[in-house]
């Protein structure tokens, strides 16, 4: 296999430049473009899903195109939603804390 250049991955690095330019208010992404997908933009949000949120709702993704799971953990939530921009493919991806859920005691609940 061919070594990639780094103009392989001219479409993913342009966009980054133009969202810097067109969004330099959003909060900061962790940001990655890797050879394996050189089409493909990925910004991540870590501890909570606000900054995913502003970005998807700046690039104008449907929210109903948002992926929503669960880590087998069951203590972290994961967004995660495909889009173009500027001829790249881009990945957001958002991880917050699940709040804890509070035992209910049998026999508290309604009509007991």
């Amino acid at each position: 296999m061919k070594a990639r250049t780094l103009a392989d991955l001219s479409a993913p690095l342009l966009a980054l430049r133009l969202l810097t330019a067109e969004f330099p208010h959003l909060p900061a992404p962790t940001v990655e473009v890797s050879t394996i997908y050189p089409e493909r933009l990925e910004l991540t949000f870590h501890d909570d899903f606000a900054g995913f949120e502003a970005w998807r709702e700046a690039l104008n993704i449907a929210p109903e195109l948002v992926v929503h799971r669960v880590q087998c953990d069951r203590r972290t939530g994961v967004l995660n939603v495909h889009g173009m921009f500027a001829g790249a493919e881009l990945e957001l991806t958002g991880y917050a804390a699940v709040p804890a859920v509070e035992p209910v005691l049998a026999g508290s609940g309604v009509g007991s």
